[in-house]
């Protein structure tokens, strides 16, 4: 039995939130580590994600009344609300749900709960018909970019989904979460996060081709290979301005494209996430070849414009997801070409890797390191960058070379966050040399990231039976 299940085990005993005579149901979702993609998911790209060892437990049990009760300890810690009662009813309405959760922030944590019953509840309106109780602790650091709140809305969604007797997984499942991320807690995220989440396998990586979501076979990290990750100490936010900015500067520069070319768009709600949609790329930038956009079009994209100017124009906006804003400044040329060419950067990747699974040579780790350098130099053009995660690059530059590191990069939605090292497997030395040089100039030892476990499907769910 887990640790987290003889922890649900001793407050049943107790009759602390749960009681003997009904199942309880356990379910637990990894965080995940970025090693290529990052901000290409939106635009139709490759990622390549590895779940990591941290994962939030979530235990689901139903009640006898019509009431939605969230028991998270640990938000208290921050000084937030760590127990929320709301009627069964209440999470009905999405208007009324957004509102109640952004209410204070000790609530805004409860977007990611109360949203997976607003859908399950759409979806499934007879079997979603019971109060529950709703249990949840995480290992998942906040706010450093490994998808705390993806691993959140999974075990909350795969858990409340068994105590439902609703039988909820693979693809379905990471998009049912990704649309309680965009919808409910109107975070732009793609859907790697919750996928990874879902389906991801230990001691693997998972490639995933966001057209919405295209999994090929997980790709094992050679022997000879290490990953590691840092975090900066610098908090990201997908929520933030940077990430929105970056994101709708993509979507202004394929505007552009199509409106030079004549292509109509069409705003699709039929699949489970809307998006606009286009006749010849699909809707989805990454369609566009490095060599068409650099001969065709990159010269003509702005490099930047303001928001007040495209406001001014009256166009559409081809992302549902984020909005055009008066006083940012958007970076189109950079944001544009940092699709498409990221998209073929991991492609690169990945195939240099999956040829490799048995034994890597130095050549292989030397191209995979050179490839997430220039990944990170892109984030920064596309003002993702952060002085703290520049620090941490640096630090692995001077450590470069055979039997030591390959290379690094920013991940996730950048502006801070973690840092994702590649090396050798004879580069622990250099890398706790960049570690502890790293602490020196942080001042404090920085959280590292290593090893990984099973995705949410993998784990399935354990019940503890009634006893009473």
């Amino acid at each position: 039995m887990s640790d987290f299940a003889q922890l649900i085990e001793e407050h049943k005993s107790r009759g602390q939130h749960f009681s003997a005579r009904r199942p309880i149901f356990i379910s637990r979702a990894p965080g995940r580590l970025d090693l290529m993609g990052g901000n290409v998911d939106y635009s139709g790209g490759l990622v390549f994600e590895a779940p990591i060892r941290e994962a939030t437990w979530a235990a689901a049990q139903l009640r006898d009344d019509d009431l939605i009760c969230l028991v998270n300890p640990q938000m208290a810690e921050s000084g937030w609300q760590a127990q929320v009662e709301r009627p069964l009813a209440s999470v009905d309405d999405e208007q009324d749900l957004r509102s109640f959760v952004n209410q204070s922030p000790s609530t805004r944590w409860t977007a990611y709960v109360l949203g997976v019953f607003h859908w399950l509840r759409k979806r499934w309106p007879v079997e979603a018909s019971r109060g529950i109780t709703v249990f949840l602790r995480s290992e998942v650091p906040l706010n450093k970019g490994v998808s705390s709140s993806a691993a959140v809305e999974v075990a909350t969604m795969k858990a409340a989904a068994a105590a439902y007797g609703i039988e909820l997984k693979g693809i379905e499942l990471a998009e049912a979460c990704q649309w309680v991320e965009n919808v409910i807690a109107e975070s732009a995220c793609g859907i790697m996060d919750q996928a990874t989440s879902v389906l991801g396998k230990q001691g693997h990586i998972l490639p995933l081709l966001c057209q919405p979501c295209q999994l090929s076979e997980p790709v094992r990290l050679p022997e000879d290979f290490s990953l590691w990750a840092i975090d900066s100490g610098a908090k990201h936010e997908v929520t933030g301005i940077e990430y929105e900015a970056a994101r709708a500067a993509g979507f202004v520069g394929y505007g552009m494209i199509c409106g030079w070319e004549g292509i109509p768009t069409r705003f699709d709600e039929t699949g489970s996430i809307p998006r606009y949609t286009d006749p010849r790329w699909n809707g989805y930038l990454c369609n566009l070849s490095p060599s068409a956009f650099r001969s065709l079009y990159e010269m003509r994209l702005p490099e930047t414009v303001s928001g007040d100017e495209l406001l001014r124009a009256g166009a559409t906006h081809p992302d549902p997801f984020t909005q055009i804003r008066s006083g940012v400044t958007y970076r189109v040329r950079n944001c544009t070409r940092y699709a498409v060419e990221e998209h073929q950067r991991i492609e690169l990747f990945v195939e240099l890797l999956r040829g490799s699974e048995q034994a890597a040579s130095e050549r292989v780790g030397r191209l995979l390191g050179d490839l997430m350098l220039q990944s990170h130099w892109s984030y920064t053009e596309c003002g993702l960058g952060a002085k703290a995660t520049d620090k941490i690059i640096a630090l692995v530059r001077e450590e470069l070379g055979p039997q030591k590191l390959y290379g690094a990069k920013i991940t996730g939605g950048g502006a801070g966050g973690t840092v994702a090292v590649l090396g050798s497997s004879d580069a622990q030395a250099s890398f706790n040399r960049v570690v502890e040089r790293y602490a020196e100039h942080l001042g404090a030892e920085p959280y590292v990231f290593t090893g990984s476990s099973q995705g949410a499907d993998e784990f399935g769910i354990q019940i503890l039976a009634v006893t009473a």
